[in-house]
């Protein structure tokens, strides 16, 4: 039987036209052209005025947080369930990652627990479109425009989506996507940063290239900085996939409405919403189920990779890894963050790879609905 993968790009010929031009021809005076033509559309794209090509979304919240002036002694809020790539450049520049609960249909930062945790040495919050989705985001640029604190997007799985006509990575000071291979646009690897910004996009542009300053001299570095570039191969990957960006948008939601369609007189599950004024671009599609059923996440998955179906498990909170048990605010979120606690232990990402057909879906969500009918059992964990 033919493995589901869980996630996946979709690669025509253009893109392999474009980064064949780009290995043969992006060296010596053409060395940045993929670079340019790739930053200037996704800018457009997104309403930005400047994008900077950098080799992760990581990377570019590590430049985001540092041109926030985020740094020792300052804490940082981030939603409680999402990947510790949005965490992770919190403690690069030695802030704190505050950890706040996620909104109970959105499953993106919830505003009310935002406005809860801040403090005097809340500096930035970080705001994650989990899997797709969009947070209320009126609501918490205006809790961080009363405290004063910089809102960095964490845009990472959201390409396409759309807050009340306004393209996801638009909001705050600066905004990051994620072109992992997983990406509904990919490069491979990569990301971007956007900021409107030219304080900001001139401070990042230094920092992420070792600290050079511009002007005639050359290798002259006025700082330690990093090192955060993408190939022009990967810019040339990126800019045919953003040509085509309608079609593959188009395609993620039409996977989710064969799930939808597919699980609608299927009780007890729940998946991903898609609220008034929000376009859901579905990276993931996600089943949250009731926990009466007596599936655990990890033993669903299990039971699904037996029939030859890859799933993954909604994004454990934060607060709960062992990476995270030396803070003390931790414990506090383990009891404070009860949506966030309540959703993931019983949620799965299903596949989503953009090369699904219906015929695909249709197998994934028989296997399902079989496992959820037999209940649970002693599958290999």
């Amino acid at each position: 039987m033919q493995r589901i993968p869980v996630a996946g790009p979709w690669i025509t010929e253009k893109e392999i036209q474009y980064v064949t031009d780009a290995v043969t021809n992006a060296w010596y005076g053409n060395a940045n052209m993929f670079h340019e033509r790739f930053e200037k559309a996704f800018a457009a794209y997104v309403g930005r005025k400047y994008a900077i090509a950098l080799p992760s979304c990581t990377s570019a919240l590590h430049l985001a947080l540092l041109a926030s002036g985020a740094g020792i002694d300052d804490e940082v809020i981030v939603p409680d369930a999402t990947w510790i790539a949005t965490s992770a450049p919190v403690s690069y520049v030695g802030a704190t990652p505050v950890f706040a609960d996620i909104d109970s249909h959105s499953w993106c930062l919830d505003a009310g627990s935002l406005e809860a945790n801040i403090t005097p040495k809340t500096k930035a919050v970080i705001v994650v479109n989990l899997y797709g989705n969009m947070p209320d985001m009126d609501a918490i640029l205006e809790i961080a425009r009363r405290h004063g604190i910089a809102v960095i997007e964490d845009a990472a799985e959201s390409i396409g989506s759309e807050y009340k006509g306004r393209k996801a990575g638009s909001f705050g000071l600066a905004s990051a996507f994620s072109f992992h291979g997983s990406k509904t646009l990919t490069t491979g690897e990569g990301g971007m940063l956007l900021a409107d910004d030219e304080d900001v996009h001139q401070r990042c542009l230094f920092l992420r290239d070792h600290g050079r300053a511009p002007g005639e001299k050359q290798f002259w570095n006025t700082a330690v900085a990093h090192k955060y570039k993408m190939s022009s191969m990967q810019a040339a990957l990126g800019l045919a996939q953003l040509e085509r960006i309608e079609e593959l948008v188009e395609r993620k939601r039409q996977i989710f409405s064969w799930y939808q369609e597919a699980l609608a007189d299927t009780e007890d599950i729940v998946l991903n919403s898609e609220a008034p004024g929000v376009k859901n671009t579905y990276w993931m599609v996600t089943a949250v189920l009731d926990a009466k059923m007596g599936w655990t996440k990890e033993r669903l998955i299990a039971a699904m990779a037996e029939r030859a179906i890859d799933c993954r498990p909604f994004f454990y909170p934060l607060s709960s890894l062992p990476a995270y048990e030396h803070l003390e605010q931790a414990a506090v979120a383990h009891s404070r963050n009860t949506i966030a606690y309540g959703i993931s232990p019983y949620a799965i990402n299903l596949p989503s790879g953009l090369n699904l057909t219906q015929a695909h879906v249709e197998r994934v969500v028989d296997s399902l609905k079989a496992l959820l009918r037999n209940g649970p059992y002693d599958a290999k964990l």
